[in-house]
């Protein structure tokens, strides 16, 4: 029989261990076999950390470093098909409507550009060249997509030209796709019922921005206060960009350009080469040009000229800087003869002088 005592006993027999501090082996080793326990746990269940854990908590499951580069060149294809579009809009509406996937969850549409049926029969085409039109390949969604987008963004540039809606380009198209060209045109800008679906692209937009290729304009380098000649002989301000109340409406709106005062048939020429995108009479502006010049610094920039007496180009027509396009004067709603000239750049209005201002 075992008559040792416990050492832990009531009866004293055996007197109780002196307590001791931490050993050097609590001290120093075991709180690092934790952490280091701990650490791999870690690991076992996320499969590691995340390399840039300082947008681990923004980060969204479908970025651009998950879509095969493949795919660059065929957003570039579709996007280039128009003025409006970049890749990275593209990419970033595939990214919202079905995440990259395949099956984009919603009954009755189908790839990663979620077509219905009826889509896909108007825009739809075998643009890989594999023998099949399908939405399930993925260069021919990207295409069709670009399409599909590029027929309503020429719709809503004709809107915004005319003065039916107002807005942002790449906005108004997105928001024309998701409720219709109708209910924009209804709305004036882009609805209440399109403002969630245009942000979450929006949203999307710089995780995809190494897919554009931004166009540097005229390969100058210049910025504003640099890149716009003189549109008429003498810039002569009769009336500024801003707030005014409107001499023949009496409403106080936003002046969207600048008025200069010239004589009935002055010569008026394009402010910088480009693309003439509109040449045509309409209600308020007169005779009217819109021209395109490409892209400054990752935005594009339109010069429009308004109350014309002559148009002397058509759209579609190229122009460089001082190439004549129409001639002053009174068209329009319009109290004498003068140049309502604006300046467009990133699809908002914005006061031209300072465009302007370094060379004159």
């Amino acid at each position: 029989m075992n008559n040792r005592p416990h050492p832990h006993g009531p009866s004293g027999s055996t007197p109780s261990p002196r307590r001791r501090g931490p050993g050097p082996f609590t001290l120093l080793v075991l709180p690092g076999l934790v952490t280091a326990l701990a650490v791999a746990g870690f690991l076992t269940l996320t499969g590691g950390f995340d390399p840039d854990s300082t947008q681990a908590a923004t980060a969204q499951p479908n970025s651009a470093d998950q879509v095969n580069a493949s795919y660059g060149p065929w957003l570039r294809k579709a996007a280039g098909a128009c003025a409006v579009l970049s890749p990275s809009v593209l990419a970033a509406q595939i990214d919202q409507l079905s995440g990259w996937e395949s099956d984009s969850g919603e009954p009755g549409r189908s790839g990663i550009a979620a077509f219905t049926d009826a889509a896909w029969k108007r825009w739809g085409k075998d643009d890989d060249g594999n023998g099949r039109s399908s939405p399930l390949d993925r260069p021919d969604a990207i295409m069709a997509l670009g399409r599909q987008d590029c027929a309503l963004a020429t719709k809503v540039t004709t809107l915004r030209t005319d003065g039916t809606v107002s807005g942002d380009l790449v906005e108004l198209t997105l928001a024309a796709y998701a409720v219709g060209e109708g209910e924009v045109v209804k709305a004036g800008r882009v609805p209440a019922s399109a403002s969630t679906y245009v942000g979450e692209v929006k949203s999307r937009l710089a995780r995809y921005a190494g897919f554009d290729h931004e166009d540097a304009g005229d390969g100058t380098g210049r910025t504003a206060g640099a890149v716009l000649a003189a549109p008429v002989g003498t810039l002569t301000v009769t009336s500024p960009f801003g707030s005014r109340v409107h001499p023949l409406t009496g409403v106080t709106k936003l002046h969207t350009g600048v008025d200069f005062g010239a004589p009935q048939g002055a010569q008026v020429s394009a402010a910088r080469q480009g693309r003439v995108v509109f040449a045509a009479l309409t209600k308020a502006y007169g005779n009217r040009i819109v021209i395109d010049h490409g892209t400054i610094q990752g935005k594009r920039l339109e010069t429009t000229y308004s109350h014309l007496s002559a148009l002397q180009v058509t759209a579609g027509q190229t122009v460089r800087t001082g190439t004549p396009i129409g001639r002053v004067g009174s068209t329009g709603l319009s109290t004498g003869p003068h140049l309502h000239f604006e300046v467009i750049y990133g699809g908002y209005y914005t006061d031209p002088q300072p465009w302007l201002s370094s060379g004159h």
